[in-house]
């Protein structure tokens, strides 16, 4: 187990890229046009971005698309000084193998300084004529709008838990994995839509080399058993503030978890929790308060538990 199974599996087509035809059928037009505009991918992590420009490079310029593609993160390398230097180097050569343009990817382009994206907009115009640029980021409020109005747009979405569940049994597949279909469901919860996450937390499961549970998902990826974070809420709702402060400390320890990690999946399943919308309410109410005292730089531990003694309060059933 020597590969990193998220290049290792990386689609290499655009049909082959999951949950995401909102774009690729728009892609795949371009590729059949053999033109591109300058490209502004944006949506949460995991999603497809960097998958979409690397199957849309090899499909354009086949066996050249190494020559005609360059990759850069600019959250390692975002002052303008790489924008006027590395960038301009690369757009201003031309393109080889008879491609009438060459493409430059770069992701987490929302670190960018305004300086540079200010650069990067007259380096997009100065050399539209033999590069092309495709910006990936999470938030396209960071970018300037003479970039946006430069580009065309497209936006990715989460990924659907089906989406995620097919790609993660074709790897069990190829793998020939032993996973219980609860530790199937678990990756998908704690993925939350970014199958970059699923896949990692399946081969770290995976490395352990025995049959995966749900269990043993929880414990590699870092997160409670569902089960007993609800646990732990109606304990404390229930009156027992003590059993449920216990049980939080208990939980942290076993899974290793951080107070954010814990604010984070408390949030989470108070919603799947049997009481009324109004509990709800007063619950991620004082979850929200929480996180933010933690942000803030509050001792985590004296914050979580004055978050127990505050859904105690909530559910009125103090012993």
């Amino acid at each position: 187990m020597n590969e990193i199974w998220t290049e290792k599996y990386r689609p290499r087509t655009l049909d082959e890229v999951a949950g995401q035809s909102q774009v690729t059928d728009k892609l795949k037009a371009y590729v059949r046009s053999g033109n591109i505009p300058h490209m502004l991918f944006t949506g949460p992590a995991g999603t497809g971005k960097t998958t979409c420009a690397l199957a849309l490079s090899r499909e354009l310029y086949g066996e050249n698309w190494l020559g005609n593609y360059i990759e850069m993160n600019a959250s390692d390398e975002r002052g303008i000084d790489v924008v006027r230097g590395k960038i301009k180097d690369f757009a201003r050569t031309s393109p080889i193998g008879g491609a009438q343009f060459k493409i430059i990817f770069m992701d987490e382009a929302d670190a960018l300084t305004r300086d540079a994206q200010a650069a990067l907009r007259r380096t997009m115009e100065k050399y539209s004529g033999i590069c092309r640029f495709i910006l990936s980021c999470n938030y396209s409020s960071k970018i300037i709008d003479p970039i946006q109005s430069r580009c065309a747009v497209f936006k990715f979405r989460h990924l659907s838990d089906g989406e995620i569940s097919g790609f993660l049994q074709r790897i069990v597949g190829s793998e020939g994995i032993q996973i219980d279909d609860d530790a199937l469901e678990a990756l998908v919860g704690i993925a939350r839509g970014d199958m970059r996450r699923a896949v990692n937390s399946l081969q770290v499961a995976a490395s352990l080399g025995r049959r995966i549970d749900a269990d043993l998902i929880y414990q590699t990826a870092g997160h409670a058993n569902p089960e007993s974070i609800r646990d732990i809420i109606m304990t404390a709702m229930d009156g027992d503030f003590v059993g449920a402060k216990d049980r939080l400390a208990s939980t942290m320890e076993e899974y290793g978890l951080a107070g954010q990690d814990v604010i984070g999946q408390i949030h989470s399943q108070i919603f799947y929790l049997d009481i009324s919308d109004y509990e709800k309410v007063r619950l991620l109410d004082k979850v929200g308060e929480c996180e933010f005292r933690i942000v803030e730089g509050s001792n985590e531990r004296i914050q979580l538990e004055w978050l127990i003694a505050s859904m105690a309060l909530i559910g009125g059933n103090l012993k």
